[in-house]
């Protein structure tokens, strides 16, 4: 038998010679952290230097109590026998291995069930990227494997996770925050889209609380209910990116087919090329936020990050649709299969912008060259010069109305609280447990007084201006896209609405990841996911974290 015995790793008990083995989950038992923080006190990036690994709040065991019976007759053989089938696989793979016989539905949903536990309950290797599991997961599985049709969709009977800011029936909403610990709410849009098209929802990601607007000078992955997510590539090293920290870690790892993350600037571009995955921000208005906490409304959109393109095709078609609760979804793109023709995909004669300023970056300017031998044409552009003065004013703006509109609409009924100055106090009525590094930006947002018209002329202000920065270079060089790092420039594409595709493009001599981000105009996500895939085939960049292997 190759199961591996240790404190917190699963226990695989052989019940009778002549029965298969049945696994048990070992108790989670809380550690001494304090040397960890010591040691991360010294990293060189401030926003490194942690005062909080584990969460203070969630209780591992009650999660591994939503697993359990759901793996108790999946043993460290089956993990093993079936782990070529499914780890680092596309969609398209897996659904083929299913079409074989070689591997269902169920098998799938519980190998990813029993890797995440494996690596989740051991101390040494866990990320802090789960904050719940779907305890009808396994069953919703079998009853996948019933009624399988030609006609499905390929996301079908596919494991995902959802960033807990994400509405999902059965499972609390928490936006990582003390205050809706307890959440409950019924199915986002996009959770009803994907479910209608059959994918199993296993499960929620932690994130940073309120998307990343709570403090300021503290790490990226950290909430109170999830406590600090950890990047799988440098533990305690590398910076998750936020605020889709979970989605980024979890997905990095192997811990289900694709995740979902939302971005109101730069939330799945940053930990999507941190923690080395495909994470597209859609255009604001082609997937609906119906049922997602907001920070933004006028900026805000859920999005896929997954470790490859066509996943990412697969999981973006799999949440469209016009909501008539989500006035910018309006005449959205509908029931558009962006993953069909994903192979005519070419870089020949793309006309890409690259920022003078960013070729400094040996990674950059290296991917940049391998984009010209690819056919591609490379036109170096200056960074324009615009006013973005207010933008922080707009997100506190918007969040002071969305927030209190979010929780009359979804909330559970025992949540009374509704404004954002009432949840500052209720924070400070237990800083350590609920705002360990603080609330400065939440507090400040609470206090912004702007009139309507001030608000919109500012949303105007800012949406020409980012309009302007791309556009100038755009229609100036008859550009297809712009090509930036990481998540830099997400401000500016926030504001314009337009949509960006990050891509694993290498990693730095420590080995912390780094992507490439293509960024185009409204609605082409099709076009940004054709290049995307051309540059993913012809480059494979991608490397799966050692210790997850």
């Amino acid at each position: 038998m190759q199961t591996r015995i240790s404190l917190l790793l699963l226990l695989t008990i052989t019940v009778a010679c002549t029965q298969k083995p049945k696994t048990v989950i070992a108790p989670w038992v809380a550690y001494d952290e304090s040397a960890e923080i010591v040691f991360c006190a010294n990293n060189e990036a401030q926003n490194m230097r942690y005062k909080q690994i584990q969460s203070k709040i969630l209780d591992k065991n009650e999660l591994w109590k939503n697993i359990a019976d759901q793996i108790s007759n999946f043993s460290e053989e089956d993990y093993q026998s079936l782990k070529p089938l499914i780890f680092e696989q596309d969609i398209p793979s897996i659904q083929s291995q299913i079409n074989s016989g070689k591997l269902s539905y169920e098998k799938l949903t519980q190998w990813y069930l029993y890797r995440i536990v494996k690596f989740e309950n051991d101390k040494d290797k866990m990320l802090n990227a789960i904050v719940a599991i779907n305890p009808n997961a396994v069953k919703e599985a079998r009853i996948k494997d019933k009624n399988r049709s030609a006609n499905d969709h390929p996301i079908y009977g596919m494991p995902v996770l959802l960033k807990d800011n994400v509405d999902a029936a059965g499972m609390p909403t928490t936006a990582g925050t003390h205050f809706l610990r307890n959440n409950k709410a019924s199915d986002s849009y996009i959770v009803e889209r994907m479910k209608e098209k059959g994918a199993i929802i296993l499960g929620k990601t932690n994130l940073s609380e309120w998307a990343n607007f709570l403090f300021r000078g503290g790490p990226n992955g950290f909430s109170a209910v999830g406590g600090q997510t950890l990047n799988p590539y440098g533990r305690k090293i590398f910076d998750t990116g936020g605020s889709s920290s979970g989605s980024g870690a979890a997905i990095a790892a192997n811990y289900a087919a694709a995740a979902v993350g939302t971005e109101t600037s730069g939330s799945i571009l940053s930990p999507s090329s941190n923690n080395s995955l495909m994470g597209l921000k859609p255009t604001v208005g082609l997937l609906s936020r119906s049922g997602i906490v907001p920070l933004s409304s006028t900026l805000d959109t859920p999005g896929p990050m997954t470790r490859n393109i066509i996943d990412n095709a697969i999981f973006l078609s799999a949440m469209t649709g016009e909501d008539p609760a989500d006035q910018a979804t309006k005449d959205n793109p509908k029931d558009k299969k962006y993953f069909e023709d994903l192979k005519s995909g070419t870089l020949e004669g793309l006309r890409f912008g690259a920022y003078k300023n960013l070729l400094r970056d040996s990674i950059y300017k290296l991917t940049l060259d391998k984009l010209t031998d690819l056919g591609a044409i490379i036109i170096e552009v200056e960074p324009e010069t615009v006013d973005f003065s207010g933008f922080s004013d707009l997100l506190s703006a918007d969040m002071k109305i969305d927030l209190p509109n979010y929780l009359d609409a979804h909330a559970s009924a025992d949540i009374k609280l509704r404004s954002m100055k009432e949840i500052v106090v209720y924070n400070n009525e237990d800083t350590l447990v609920r705002i360990p590094y603080g609330q400065v930006i939440f507090q400040a947002a609470s206090e912004i007084e702007m009139s309507n018209d001030s608000l919109d002329q500012l949303r105007n202000r800012l949406h020409a201006e980012g309009v302007r920065y791309f556009e100038i270079p755009m229609v100036a060089n008859d550009l297809d896209a712009i090509l930036t790092i990481n998540n830099r420039g997400a401000g500016f594409a926030a504001a314009a609405k337009y949509p960006c595709l990050t891509i694993p493009m290498g990693y730095r001599e420590n080995g912390q990841p780094a992507g490439l981000t293509f960024i185009a105009r409204p609605f082409e996500e099709d076009k940004l996911l054709k290049m995307g895939y051309a540059f993913e085939q012809a480059t494979k960049m991608r490397i799966t974290p050692a210790l997850y292997k």
